[in-house]
Parts: structure tokens; sequence; C-alpha cells
């Protein structure tokens, strides 16, 4: 069954696919009708009109690499989901170097990689784009998470990570201005508190200050980046589009 917004034929290219977001987007996209390039540090299963392709991506040159084979394969790179992501544990004043460049490298690093290396081919087409994930913590200062580390009750932990994420919505802004003209739109998806086993634990206390009542599902992620690739999504670009349940409003 295909979603309401066809994506009939577009080549999207999704880092951080075999991830639990990174998948549910694969997934939508799939359901509305596109041809899948996965990518991850190991290869994600692929079936159909996809193909999977291993890729580190702090490695600018594998990132290269990986986006010219999805061009040989496809023909085109239409839409480009950077979904991968890595979390840190601890206090900002706890923080290695090694810690902060790791957690840097894959989601501020990576992105700004992949975004550069998709730009020609898009260009090339007259048409592209672009979604970026984000992050509440790039906003709000960060969360406690004493349910991950019992120190976090009174930190907002994380540092590493939100610092990153704000660095993509920066990115995503410059871009969108950049990039208007050659008919691409730049956009970034910032999710709050998703549901994932990891989350299973989330004390009450804390659900209770989410309006909605509740925890997001991945799905509801996966669909709001499915629309900005469409085509009815031509004249949104250069925005930090929440998905929290009203945990955050700007």
């Amino acid at each position: 069954m295909k979603t309401r917004f066809a994506l009939d034929d577009m080549a999207v290219l999704v880092t951080g696919a075999g991830g639990m977001i990174g998948g549910a987007i694969a997934q939508r996209m799939a359901e509305g009708g596109a041809r899948l390039a996965l990518a991850d540090r190991e290869a994600p299963s692929s079936a159909g009109d996809s193909r999977s392709y291993a890729l580190d991506l702090s490695d600018a040159a594998q990132v290269r690499e990986l986006v010219d084979a999805v061009v040989h394969d496809f023909g085109r790179i239409d839409c480009l989901v950077t979904a991968a992501g890595i979390t840190s544990l601890g206090s900002f004043e706890d923080i290695s170097l090694e810690e902060w460049d790791r957690v840097h490298g894959i989601n501020l690093r990576g992105v700004f990689l992949a975004n550069q290396a998709v730009i020609a081919p898009m260009k090339a087409a007259g048409f592209g784009r672009i979604v970026n994930i984000g992050s509440v913590l790039a906003k709000n200062g960060g969360n406690p998470r004493p349910w991950i580390d019992p120190q976090e009750q009174t930190r907002a932990g994380n540092a590493a990570y939100g610092a990153a994420k704000a660095g993509v919505h920066a990115l995503t802004l410059y871009l969108a201005r950049e990039l208007a003209s050659h008919g691409i739109t730049v956009n970034a998806v910032a999710p709050g508190p998703i549901a994932s086993p990891m989350t299973n634990s989330f004390p009450t206390t804390l659900v209770q200050q989410i309006p909605a009542g509740r925890m997001g599902r991945s799905d509801e992620v996966a669909g709001m980046v499915a629309w900005l690739c469409t085509r009815e999504s031509a004249f949104v670009t250069g925005e930090i589009v929440d998905v929290n349940g009203g945990l955050w409003m700007d």
C-alpha cells in the first residue's frame, strides 16, 4: 500500500539505514514507491528496488565513493536522508576530546560530507531533496537520562550529541539558502523522545513533560521525512521541523 505522498521511482539514499529511525524511514520510502540506496557501517539488508552499501560516514573518501556508486547504480540521487547518529554519556565536564571527536565525526562531519557529496549530481539534475536528522537536544539544553546513567539525574548529559546536532541544524539553514535556486530543498527533522528498547524505562515524570502525553514513534518521524522528500514539498526549505509531541516549541 502506497503512502498519500508518492515517491514513485525516486532514488533515495538513506545513511544510518540500519538504525531504528533510519530503518523506519527506509520502510516508509519503500511504501511510497522509492528506489532505495541503504547505507550503514554494516550494509543493511535490502530487497526489491533497493541496494545496500557499507559505509563509515566519517571517512570522506568512502562517502564520495558511495555517492558515485549510487549515481552509477540508480542513475541519480533525488533525495538524501542523513539518519546515522551515535550518542554519548556523562556531563560536559567529563567529556574527553576523543569522545567529542567520535560523536562529531558521525553526527556532524558525516552529515557535512554526505550533504556536500550529493550537491553536484543534484545540481546537474536541477532537482534534489536533502533531509538531515537533527534533535530536540540541539535546542533545549539536554534532558537528564537517569534510566541510562544514574549520575545524570541532576545533569543535562549528552552535550557532545546536542552540540553536533545544533551544527546539523545550522548547516541545514546555510545549505537551504545556497541551493534553493538550483531546485534543491534542504530541511531537517528534529525528533524528540522516541520509543525504543533503550527508553522502555523512561520515567513517568519525564513522559508527563511531553504535552502529547506519550513517547513518539519512529514511523512518525519517517512520515515527516518522507513528505519532505516529495515534490509536494518544493516550497519548503530551510526548516527545522520538530516531531516531539510539543515537548519543545519554537
